[in-house]
């Protein structure tokens, strides 16, 4: 019998297949994962640099990266605009994000196929629970 593999295994090759597959698909549009991140965000509504620096910080790596370097690329483009308020998605931002929307649809529908949308939502109700067991209080999105 095949010993199992742990789950950081799983974790962090998922992980890495994730990050490659966004990389490689994103790259080919012309922005990077944080931008796409970044432009969801803001096709909700207007935000703060330190509201969107809250929400992308924990994929942001270690070297420095900033929300700020990101967002300066998006603002040249002219698919966000700044103001003394915070940074808001412009009209031609948003065509952009539902023409990358449908691009990141057909990955995300990729690396699912043949799971179950049942065994989908037991992973991620499964996988939040060893993360509140390992000590993490965020609020589920």
């Amino acid at each position: 019998m095949t010993d199992l593999r742990p789950i950081g295994y799983w974790l962090k090759l998922v992980d890495q297949l994730i990050n490659e597959q966004f990389a490689t698909t994103l790259e080919e549009h012309g922005v990077t994962r944080r931008q796409w991140q970044l432009l969801g965000m803001l096709s909700r509504g207007p935000a703060s640099v330190d509201e969107l620096t809250r929400e992308v910080a924990p994929f942001l790596d270690t070297e420095g990266e900033t929300v700020v370097e990101h967002l300066a690329e998006l603002v040249e483009s002219g698919w966000v605009t700044v103001s003394e308020s915070g940074y808001a998605i412009t009209d031609r931002g948003r065509t952009a994000y539902q023409r990358l929307a449908e691009v990141v649809s057909v990955n995300r529908d990729a690396a699912t196929q043949d799971v179950s949308p049942a065994d989908y939502a037991t992973t991620l109700a499964t996988l939040e629970q060893v993360a509140r067991n390992l000590g993490w209080t965020g609020d589920p999105e």
